[in-house]
């Protein structure tokens, strides 16, 4: 059985009607286990256990309504589903309180409790999911703080292991939202220099005119209003770690002041003649082609040198789209915290739509997406819904629309294959296409998307 594959636990005392049921799940290809006592059914409704319960509510012994409070004690996000045959409606209201995920009334078409438990079983892989996800994001502890089991993030995360505790200087290349800050926390967390500070600095945004009293200090009477002295961040960084982002954005003259410091490790004050060294582990980052920037007389190429002694590369996120799941997940379980909203229902056709994009803003705009998602104010796929006037026939078309492009692309602008994917027939699929008046000349002999 594979990880959050969900059983049935189903308990009915009629020997009868408990062979018809578990035959029922079997046919709908649920794994099921079935007791004729609700004592017995508890040894396999444990927290966190992938099941959903279905149960009759007349039993010898202890009854459905208790078994279903006991279930709400040990794990009240496990869905239990009470079957009756007495039509109490007093009960069925009651049930709901207590935290039933539904109530089912004999007889029954089977067809009908097949997809109240279909629903209830998805519930359950969700729930299991987001639990697993949410520890290990508890658990994150620098590199483990870096989401995604792609290829790509693998290497990132063997490197900065293997990285974490020297004292090699690192540039990390990719583009703007891929993580490259996380990626910097992540060797200063990994390695002996975690309890120092690790100063981050924006190259790009600090002033010329600023430059030498934010990063080497100073010392009273070094300009008008300068009365006390006042350490640099690159002093501030001794000890710990010094994180350089968006270098490409320093000034040449700050690059020759920069490099000196590199080099030496030491600073010197504005104000002052003492030199002060520095014991600090530099990480830069840039979101440009650093050697080209050299190459056209953008950057200095000493500069360059001494930065790049070990480059970690960042892949965009549409080149490690199976990654998009996980992140999403983990970005709405932050989300929900940090807004004090419950976690939404995350479908396969959410995911689907979310894979299907570029992500031009990266792991960032993908963030910003589940926030959004959870405050209620944005939909996947549907970006008519933002609009109050759009009916429920424009949202659903919007989205279809969205699917058939993705499965096109995804495809090569193979009908028949984006047909199968979608499971449509193909001259389904060919209605659609000309009723959406989409151009197959956009998807010709495009590659397949991995």
């Amino acid at each position: 059985m594979t990880e959050h594959a969900i059983r049935v636990v189903y308990v009915e005392d009629d020997d009868a009607v408990r062979a018809a049921g578990r035959q029922t799940f079997a046919l709908a290809d649920m794994a099921v286990i079935d007791f004729a006592r609700a004592e017995a059914a508890l040894a396999e409704l444990g927290t966190d256990r992938p099941v959903v319960l279905v149960t009759d509510v007349r039993l010898p012994g202890m009854d459905g309504m208790s078994l279903l409070r006991r279930v709400a004690e040990i794990d009240p996000d496990l869905p239990v589903i009470l079957v009756t045959g007495h039509g109490d409606v007093g009960m069925a209201v009651e049930a709901m309180r207590t935290g039933a995920y539904d109530f089912i009334e004999k007889p029954f078409a089977p067809e009908h409790l097949v997809e109240v438990v279909g629903r209830a079983m998805e519930k359950r892989r969700l729930v299991l999911e987001n639990r697993a996800l949410k520890a290990r994001l508890a658990q994150a502890d620098g590199p483990g703080g870096l989401i995604g089991d792609s290829p790509q993030m693998q290497n990132v995360r063997r490197l900065v292991m293997e990285l974490g505790d020297t004292d090699v200087d690192v540039l990390i290349e990719g583009e703007t939202g891929t993580g490259k800050e996380r990626v910097a926390r992540g060797l200063h967390d990994a390695g002996r220099r975690r309890d120092g500070n690790f100063v981050a600095i924006n190259c790009a945004a600090l002033p010329e005119s600023v430059f030498e009293s934010e990063m080497f200090g100073v010392e009273p009477g070094a300009y008008t209003g300068a009365t006390r002295s006042r350490a640099g961040k690159i002093e501030h960084a001794s000890g710990g770690t010094l994180f350089l982002d968006e270098i490409e954005g320093m000034a040449l003259p700050l690059q020759a002041k920069l490099l000196r410091v590199l080099q030496e490790r030491v600073v010197e004050r504005l104000g002052a003649n003492r030199l002060i060294p520095v014991d600090c582990r530099v990480v830069a980052a840039t979101k440009l082609d650093l050697k080209a920037e050299v190459a056209a007389g953008r950057f200095r190429a000493d500069l360059y040198y001494r930065l790049n002694v070990v480059t970690i590369a960042l892949p965009p996120l549409r080149a490690r789209r199976e990654d998009i799941p996980q992140l999403f997940t983990a970005f709405c379980l932050q989300a929900a915290e940090r807004y004090h909203r419950p976690q939404p229902a995350l479908s396969p056709a959410v995911f689907d739509w979310l894979m299907g994009q570029d992500w031009p803003g990266n792991v960032r705009e993908l963030q910003h997406a589940a926030d959004r998602f959870v405050l209620g104010v944005w939909r996947p796929g549907a970006e008519v819904a933002a609009d109050e006037s759009a009916g429920l026939a424009q949202r659903l078309a919007a989205f279809e629309h969205l699917l058939i492009d993705n499965a096109l692309r995804d495809c090569g602008g193979d009908v028949a294959a984006a047909a199968e994917h979608l499971a449509v027939p193909r001259k389904t699929l060919y209605d659609k296409i000309a009723r959406f008046g989409i151009d197959m000349a956009a998807y010709r002999g495009a590659e397949a998307r991995p």
